[in-house]
């Protein structure tokens, strides 16, 4: 009687240890067939009832509607769905960052236009001819500094220093027409220039004040192109396979189940999402950085010394250095004939310094006007999107949360947590890769940090870096980048960008670490779920033959 007993307990036990689901009639599989199909995938592949779940290696190994072939398609599916949803919450930022650009960059080109228009106006009909023989150098003038805002190879103050030089060259031949003025001689009066100082400070304040106004208005649309580049960068670095599993373990393995409502727990999806974007997280720091330095150099566009005030003011300021040579037309040709000697040509003739200086005093119309308030709300605007985006990278987990969770009366313990419909006990990870050491959902190696990710933290401290120099007047130089794909490839801006500066960082050789063959891994909970059951067959077993062997 003893022998009936331990063989119907363990041929009980052997019946329900495949399986949660009892003895009885297997579930059918039709609505899975529908959901497997509505994602693309052929039929073929779905039993019509549910069968044993051994053959699992992502989901729970119990009655399952789920085949090998399956739960390899829906995993990638996963990946790939989630990889979209990053891609897609990068565009979404790309977005507000190309329209900080744009904005920035078309009212800087504007001004530049507003300034030249000015000049051109006012210099043609009170200068005649000596505006129109020498308007190249002007239109030079300008040129350089377009330049200069979008692209990486022009130094501010030699070109305009060069400005400067041309300038004395041109008036002071038209001052001398009546002497034989070859280059050699013309170079000598280039090189007196700062002894002569014929255009008075001017120079020098409006080196100081172009130099600071248009450094700080350059470095902001530098920050503005490569936060935008490093966002598209990221947004498209590949998760990982053990990344693939987790995500296919939250978001499918419940329909492979037969619970297609359950849906995660909150803290599981955020374990799972900390997991997945542990590199991303990383960026946290230097992005909150970027994002502050930002801050500081756009409130430096306003003011007396804003970049407005500076741009429309150059017209003023070149015509109150012209007028100074004019008037002092006579002791600049003395100084230069003592330094270089006199030029040939004959006997000195004051015709030609009479007609330069008759003008007199160029008046310009004053085009700064009254502020509009454009560039401040432009500045307020800017300020508050870049204090929103600070938490962007630690923020995706629940971001990308948010609509997957769990919510509700009862919903902690009737939730998916990764095994069944029940409460999740693990706590939550903390943010960046090294907090997820003792992640339960997904398995990460943490000495080895992705190095997309690396180069691109290290683009946000130079990028940092360098508008600190700004903040100070200091110039920068912008690494030319155009075959890394970050000008008119990265979404963000028109063809003519500027580069954005990249940073080669050196490959070191990473620790060597061995997978486990996936025959030992362990899929978890899969057969704790049995392992009572099964222990009681086996003793159930034992005591059997202990019997017949007596």
């Amino acid at each position: 009687m003893d022998s009936f007993f331990f063989i119907a307990t363990g041929m009980l036990c052997l019946l329900t240890a495949s399986g949660d689901r009892g003895i009885g009639k297997a579930r059918s599989c039709s609505d899975i067939r529908h959901f497997y199909s509505g994602k693309g995938f052929h039929l073929d592949d779905v039993p019509q009832s549910e069968i044993s779940g051994e053959h699992l290696r992502i989901c729970p190994q119990g009655y399952t509607c789920c085949t090998s072939d399956m739960e390899e398609k829906l995993a990638t599916l996963s990946r790939r769905e989630m990889e979209g949803l990053l891609k897609e919450a990068g565009r979404a930022l790309q977005t507000s960052l190309s329209g900080q650009y744009k904005a920035f960059d078309g009212y800087l080109q504007e001004l530049l236009n507003r300034s030249e228009v000015a000049l051109q106006e006012t210099f043609a009909p009170s200068m005649g001819l000596l505006y129109s023989q020498n308007a190249p150098v002007f239109s030079d003038l300008y040129m350089e500094l377009r330049r200069y805002c979008r692209t990486s190879n022009v130094n501010l103050e030699e070109a305009l220093n060069d400005f400067w030089a041309r300038l004395l060259e041109k008036l002071f031949n038209q001052a001398n027409q009546q002497y034989i003025i070859d280059e050699d001689y013309q170079e000598c009066v280039s090189k007196q220039m700062e002894t002569l100082r014929p255009f008075g400070d001017a120079p020098r304040e409006l080196k100081l004040k172009v130099t600071r106004a248009l450094v700080a208005a350059r470095s902001f649309i530098q920050g503005l192109l490569v936060s935008g580049d490093v966002v598209r960068k990221v947004s498209q670095v590949q998760l990982s396979l053990e990344c693939m599993r987790a995500m296919m373990r939250m978001t499918y393995c419940p329909h492979c189940r037969g619970m297609a409502s359950a849906r995660p727990c909150a803290n599981y999806c955020s374990n799972v999402m900390k997991g997945c974007l542990a590199n991303q997280a990383d960026l946290n720091t230097e992005w909150r950085h970027l994002a502050d330095t930002m801050v500081q150099v756009a409130g430096r566009f306003d003011g007396p010394t804003g970049v407005d005030v500076v741009i429309l003011s150059l017209p003023n300021r070149i015509a109150e250095a012209i007028s100074t040579m004019m008037e002092n037309i006579e002791a600049v040709n003395s100084k230069v004939f003592q330094a270089c000697g006199s030029p040939r040509g004959g006997v000195t003739s004051t015709t030609a310094q009479e007609e330069v200086s008759k003008g007199g005093k160029i008046i310009v119309e004053d085009r700064v006007g009254p502020s509009t308030g454009k560039l401040e709300q432009m500045v307020l605007d800017a300020s508050r999107r870049l204090k929103d985006m600070q938490p962007y990278w630690v923020s995706l987990p629940s971001v990308l949360c948010s609509d997957r969770m769990a919510t509700g009366a009862g919903a902690e313990d009737r939730c998916w947590n990764g095994m069944n419909r029940a409460r999740y006990l693990p706590e939550v990870m903390g943010d960046g890769l090294a907090s997820q050491i003792n992640n339960p959902e997904v398995e990460i190696d943490i000495t080895k940090p992705d190095m997309t990710i690396r180069q691109q933290i290290m683009q946000l401290k130079i990028m940092t870096h360098r508008l600190k120099n700004a903040l100070n007047g200091n110039d920068v130089d912008f690494v030319d980048t155009s075959d890394d794909a970050s000008g008119s490839g990265s979404g963000i801006c028109a063809d003519d960008c500027p580069p954005s500066p990249r940073l080669i960082v050196p490959i070191t050789q990473p620790p060597m670490v061995y997978a486990r063959p996936e025959n030992e891994r362990v899929v978890k909970g899969s057969a704790s779920q049995n392992l009572p059951c099964v222990l009681s067959s086996l003793l159930s077993l034992a005591a059997l033959l202990l019997l017949l062997w007596r």
